[in-house]
């Protein structure tokens, strides 16, 4: 029995999701001692990054040869749209961030590093290629949910406790399941040069997450702060 190429990439990427669970920022939230000013970093950064990332569900749609395919996509998109970004929205209110300063959030360099990265090779090739792109986020955010759950007090955190909740949750992993399915069937039958070309770019992803958290822990933005203009 042939195994599913989600268990070849799980054979990839496990070592790199694992080490998510040491860093300092995923480490911090599960065990509650996060810095506030930091999840309040990422949680701005990721809303931008949600925005780029619902962009790859539509493109996803609008790539489709199938009408199946295409309400897959657009489910994600209502997903994401719905779901994640509430969450962020929900907690910006608890550190009177508006929405319209979340919005307004200006993307840095990883984060434009990161969503450029998806947006150019889902440009480049068919739906699998989409898939690919945003299947580690997605995975990945599930994976690190249901282990933090399983810390003793995660879910109960005041302020972490809700996002620990979400991504463990049956509806978010219901979202990451479609992913995974979706890359299995459209995989199916592939010759091996796609499928190390799709493998690669669920690898580079998840490097690319992984550089996110560091984002969040570093509360990075660019390296050199322009100067605000003189006023007269």
């Amino acid at each position: 029995m042939s195994s599913l190429f989600t268990d070849r990439l799980w054979e990839k990427v496990g070592p790199i999701w694992n080490s998510y669970l040491e860093h300092p920022f995923v480490k911090g939230l599960g065990e509650g001692w996060l810095d506030q000013e930091k999840f309040k970093h990422w949680m701005k950064q990721d809303y931008v990054y949600l925005i780029e990332y619902s962009r790859l569900f539509g493109l996803g749609s609008a790539k489709s040869q199938d009408l199946k395919t295409m309400t897959l996509f657009a489910g994600l998109l209502h997903g994401t749209l719905d779901m994640e970004m509430d969450l962020h929205r929900e907690y910006a209110k608890k550190f009177n961030i508006s929405n319209e300063e979340l919005e307004a959030t200006e993307a840095g360099a990883t984060t434009t590093a990161y969503t450029s990265y998806m947006l150019n090779v889902s440009q480049q090739g068919g739906v699998e290629n989409v898939i690919a792109s945003v299947l580690a986020c997605a995975w990945s955010y599930n994976f690190i949910g249901k282990n933090l759950a399983k810390w003793e007090g995660a879910l109960e955190h005041e302020f972490y406790g809700q996002w620990v909740e979400m991504y463990a949750s049956p509806e978010f992993t219901e979202l990451a399941n479609t992913c995974k399915d979706l890359m299995n069937e459209i995989t199916s039958g592939k010759p091996e040069h796609e499928l190390a070309s799709l493998e690669d770019i669920v690898v580079k992803t998840s490097y690319f997450e992984y550089m996110f958290w560091d984002m969040a822990e570093r509360k990075e933005t660019w390296p050199i702060k322009l100067l605000k203009p003189s006023t007269l």
